[in-house]
């Protein structure tokens, strides 16, 4: 219907320059125009007394934009437009061949199968009259390949458009490539199509022109689109597991979520499916050390269209390491010897203490030989920065010098260690920390005053933000868990610490009788560490006032001690943004190394050692990066599906500097089970940034046309007739005769 009353073809019309071609400059044809529109002006005010002033409006627009369009013609309107001259440049179609292009559709037949019978029905016959036509399939990258090889069934595990285009666009350095094709359902599980690639593709002129199949939405799915869980932890402790679910026409129903390793399940809870995206959050077990295993599964529903994308693996490295946690506390009291009892039954961390029992006394307990803390609080960064987390009770902030006070920030900022301060008699406000650099790492604003301790009985309850949280999870049912925290006794000796700063969570609140609340336990992250702000020295009324069996307060106590100490990073700290290869193999290491002092450290000799499964057993070294001192990067390539541990040691001329291990998988055949549906805002971008155009099967028929207009390859400029088109006849005559038929009925005639 375009080209009918357009003559041409849209494409000419978007990528083509206008011109008049006639002799005689535009601002006569104005001057024409503004002349018989002032004409037509007077003669329809002699008529004044026949017509409302809106008629004569209206009759003088009509017959002024007749004129108009006429004159416009006369100065003989045309368009500029490249060509490509035939059979002398390469259109590359491009066949998706990957898994999911065998997903059947509404209609019965596979979205590979339509694009094979559009190809057959012609489109590939109209192409080779005018260009020279390359095949291509693509699943990872483009290969050529001829007729036969091109419509053999789908069988490559990835969607890869941005790596495919590149190759495309590597070729055309030295062929004239015109244009590019692609038939695809665009369901690119690699990352999608980046800013680079969408440069090299304008560079080279290419227009990529996309035929989209596939439905845009599932008629009944939900899929597990993401799965988030710590790279690692240590063994025993609790883990926050979130699993984000995508669900088309399933709204109302019960889905139920599990996570389990192996045959064991380890969470689990049924949701009701309220939205189109959810996340369902879990709490399990990281259980002894080792690499774990977790999948995250969604049961299937009834007559769900695809029950592949229903799961994911994830891999946590459980560490078996002991971090030390020191802890300063300013007066003997009870809460002091419930979290050195907790500290105890757990075997994973070390406590070491320093109890001030007179003003120049210390008791130490934990410690791990004769000298350590001898002289008192650590005065170097280096004697501090061996610990992993820092417990500061009831403690004035001047007990602390200038330059301790300075170490303490840096222990999170600089250290990435965990840092937690009590409330007390000599805490928080009534220590006087609001005045002094401490201030800045903790999670709330501490009030003006130093009469914020009290000594009230009130309950306490979890806020929003703990209903979730792995660190109040006192019961492993979550309903429970809210149950449970407000029916344990009373807490007495707590502080009123303020507000929240923006970026942190209140997990927990009091209560106080006949007054708001307060927060309790409030946590935020600072720097590469994190801080918390437990408001009471008073949690010890837990036990006292429960059955002297009940394990809630050690159990709250070693949550705490391990959330301060499980992502504290030593001097290497190794990591990869792909845990899991969903059918790729490169894994890409960052590893940061530090001196004791924690500050980034140049010159290291950084090597990954990596065992794998089948007897895999490699070696890389790490390169600096350019721009980030103490920071080096690295590439290698798994070779095979499984599980794999890296562990990467930093050394330098004095010896040893560190080691930490990282643990990822490979898993081969399951990257196109995710994201099946057409993602026509993809193509559609791509096609629109390049030049070209996005159709769907049924308007592809006219492709050869169109796209014989572009400057890619070898083209010619046309100087194509405007003033003949068929939209101008009917324009015309549309004009004049509304005119008459308007006349007609006001009866002016």
């Amino acid at each position: 219907m375009f080209e009918l009353l357009f003559k041409y073809p849209p494409a000419v019309f978007s990528r083509g320059h206008y011109l008049l071609l006639a002799p005689l400059p535009v601002w006569v044809l104005l001057l024409l125009v503004i002349a018989g529109g002032a004409l037509l002006f007077w003669n329809i005010r002699r008529h004044a007394h026949l017509l409302s002033q809106v008629r004569r409006i209206t009759i003088w627009s009509l017959e002024t934009a007749l004129i108009a369009l006429l004159l416009l013609l006369l100065w003989h309107p045309a368009i500029s437009v490249a060509t490509l001259r035939p059979q002398q440049n390469i259109v590359a179609v491009l066949l998706d061949s990957s898994r999911s292009m065998a997903i059947k559709d509404e209609d019965g037949q596979t979205r590979f199968d339509a694009a094979s019978k559009l190809l057959h029905n012609g489109l590939l016959d109209s192409l080779g009259r005018r260009f020279q036509v390359r095949l291509y399939r693509f699943g990872a990258d483009a290969e050529r390949v001829d007729q036969t090889r091109f419509f053999q069934p789908p069988d490559a595990n990835v969607t890869r458009i941005a790596q495919s285009l590149r190759d495309i666009a590597t070729e055309s350095t030295s062929l004239p490539f015109g244009a590019a094709i692609l038939l695809t359902d665009g369901a690119e599980n690699a990352g999608g199509i980046d800013f680079a690639t969408i440069q090299r593709l304008r560079q080279t002129r290419i227009p990529v022109n996309t035929i989209g199949f596939g439905k845009d939405k599932l008629r009944r799915d939900v899929e597990v689109e993401d799965f988030a869980v710590p790279q690692r932890t240590l063994a025993g402790s609790r883990i926050e597991a979130r699993v984000a679910l995508h669900q088309t026409g399933c709204t109302g129903e019960k889905a139920r979520v599990t996570v389990a390793d192996g045959d064991k399940i380890l969470a689990s809870e049924t949701v009701d499916l309220t939205h189109e995206n959810q996340a369902v959050p879990l709490v399990l077990n990281a259980g002894p050390a080792g690499a774990l295993n977790l999948v995250a599964r969604v049961d299937p529903l009834p007559n769900e269209d695809n029950v592949q994308n229903n799961a994911l693996s994830r891999l946590v490295n459980v560490s078996g390491r002991k971090p030390r946690v020191l802890y300063v506390e300013g007066e003997p009291r009870w809460e002091y010897k419930f979290i050195r009892r907790a500290a105890d039954d757990d075997p994973q961390i070390q406590l070491v203490s320093m109890l001030r029992t007179t003003p120049n006394k210390i008791y130490r307990q934990g410690v791990s030989d004769p000298s350590e803390l001898e002289a008192g609080f650590p005065a170097k960064p280096e004697e501090l920065f061996a610990y992993d987390g820092l417990i500061i009770g009831s403690t004035e902030a001047n007990w602390f010098t200038p330059a301790q006070q300075d170490m303490i920030k840096e222990f999170a900022g600089r250290r990435g260690g965990g840092v937690l301060f009590l409330g007390g008699r000599f805490a928080l406000s009534d220590g006087g920390y609001g005045a002094t650099p401490i201030a800045e790492m903790l999670p709330v604003h501490l009030p003006a005053t130093q009469t914020t301790f009290q000594r009230v009985y009130s309950n306490t309850e979890l806020a929003p933000a703990g209903l979730d949280s792995a660190l109040t999870r006192i019961d492993d049912d979550p309903v429970k868990n809210e149950q449970r925290w407000k029916k344990m006794p009373e807490i007495a000796n707590w502080q009123a610490v303020g507000d929240p700063k923006p970026g942190a969570a209140v997990l927990a609140e009091i209560i106080p009788p006949g007054h708001r609340k307060t927060p309790l336990l409030t946590t935020e992250a600072y720097g590469r560490g994190r801080t918390a702000v437990l408001a009471t020295g008073g949690m010890w009324r837990w036990q006292m006032r429960s059955e002297h069996t009940d394990k809630t307060l050690a159990s709250f106590w070693q949550q705490m001690t391990r959330w301060l100490v499980n992502d504290t990073p030593g001097t290497v700290s190794a990591s990869t943004p792909k845990q899991v290869l969903a059918d790729e193999d490169k894994v890409p290491l960052r590893v940061e190394v530090r001196d004791k002092t924690y500050q980034p450290l140049a010159g290291a000799v950084v090597q990954a050692h990596f065992i794998g499964p089948d007897g895999v057993n490699a070696t890389l070294q790490l390169q600096p990066a350019a721009s980030e001192t103490g920071v080096y990067t690295g590439e290698w390539t798994a070779p095979r599906a499984g599980a794999y541990l890296a562990e990467v040691t930093a050394s330098n001329p004095s010896g040893e500097i560190g080691r930490d291990v990282v643990t990822f998988r490979r898993d081969d055949g399951v990257a196109e089970n995710f994201r099946s549906t057409q993602n026509r805002d993809l193509l559609e971008k791509l096609s629109a940034q390049t030049g070209g155009h996005y159709y769907t099967p049924r308007e592809a028929r006219h492709l050869a046309d169109e796209i014989a207009y572009s400057e890619a390859g070898i083209s010619e400029h046309e100087l194509l007739d405007l003033w003949d088109m068929p939209i101008v006849l009917l324009l015309a005559l549309g004009l004049r005769g509304s005119e008459w038929l308007l006349r007609r009925r006001w009866g002016i005639v």
